[in-house]
């Protein structure tokens, strides 16, 4: 497959439901913003395209350019293999659905990851774009992975660029800010993350924000033990964000954002850090300094 065709595929489906889950965001939204949205969609969709040109200039090869190499010299398991396609396909989605969990894990709980994931956590808000919000760090990390695992299994080219579109895709879904109804939500979430369950991720409450680490398929959440139904508070009334970081001004401009992990403390998040207070038990955030963070962000 070639690079400009993946590319196309790739941006196609990118800005189609990007544009099909801000309108849904306009007709059911689930909560009201509490950030401007020029200002939250700009920074976000800026670090979106600055994060594309840096991987294709730092990176000469994509999952799907991998798969392609693999398939060309055989290399991988599954090239070792004689199986019908559609299991092939079945279990290399499957699989790199599962190395996107794990490392969604250990980004939580290796405070040097969580120092780059926490820019995702940061932002106040929580729609479409929060689904795109990823360091530059984070996301050259998570492509070294994928490259390193599909190189691993050597699977089907296109079974790689369907994970990638659907990984993007499910992002971008299981971000939105959209009204569904519980009993639909219920019956979703026994294939896919919808936004409800993974809103509850996106707490300012930690055991919360260490829960539903799924990202496309919601078993690994099920089988590991890590999956949380609810947010205590409701969904509606729950504070998005991290606690110690409040200050609009430094979480949700893109020069911000970008130093944010060099500048603000893993907080009590990371799943093997506990430096800062947790939110008192009604939910609201602790005391923080005049700049709205605390003394250990600055």
């Amino acid at each position: 497959m070639t690079c400009s065709l993946e590319t196309a595929i790739r941006v196609t489906c990118f800005v189609g439901i990007l544009l099909a889950m801000g309108v849904w965001e306009v007709l059911a939204p689930h909560r009201p913003l509490t950030v401007g949205k020029p200002l939250r969609w700009f920074s976000n969709l800026a670090l979106v395209a600055l994060n594309s040109v840096l991987v294709r200039l730092i990176l000469p090869l994509s999952a799907v350019g991998t798969a392609t190499l693999a398939e060309k010299h055989e290399w991988g398991l599954f090239n070792q293999l004689a199986m019908p396609e559609w299991i092939e396909f079945t279990l290399a989605v499957v699989l790199l659905d599962f190395t996107v969990y794990l490392q969604h894990v250990m980004s939580h709980a290796v405070p040097a990851f969580w120092r780059f994931h926490l820019v995702h956590h940061a932002d106040l808000d929580f729609d479409v774009t929060t689904g795109l919000r990823f360091h530059t760090v984070e996301i050259l990390v998570s492509m070294l992975l994928k490259i390193a695992v599909v190189s691993a299994l050597g699977p089907l080219v296109w079974s790689v660029l369907v994970f990638e579109v659907l990984l993007n895709a499910t992002s971008m879904f299981n971000h939105g800010n959209v009204r569904i109804p519980a009993g639909l939500d219920r019956l979703l979430r026994l294939f896919v993350v919808t936004p409800d369950m993974h809103r509850v991720h996106h707490s300012v409450l930690p055991h919360e924000t260490n829960s539903n680490f799924g990202f496309s398929l919601p078993w690994w959440d099920f089988l590991m033990g890590t999956y949380h139904s609810q947010p205590a508070h409701g969904h509606d009334a729950m504070t998005i964000g991290l606690a110690y970081l409040r200050n609009e001004r430094n979480v949700e401009r893109l020069p911000q954002m970008l130093a944010l992990p060099f500048r603000a403390s893993a907080g009590d998040y990371a799943i093997c850090a506990r430096h800062t207070p947790s939110p008192d038990s009604s939910g609201n955030p602790p005391e923080t300094g005049n700049d709205g963070d605390s003394p250990a962000s600055a």
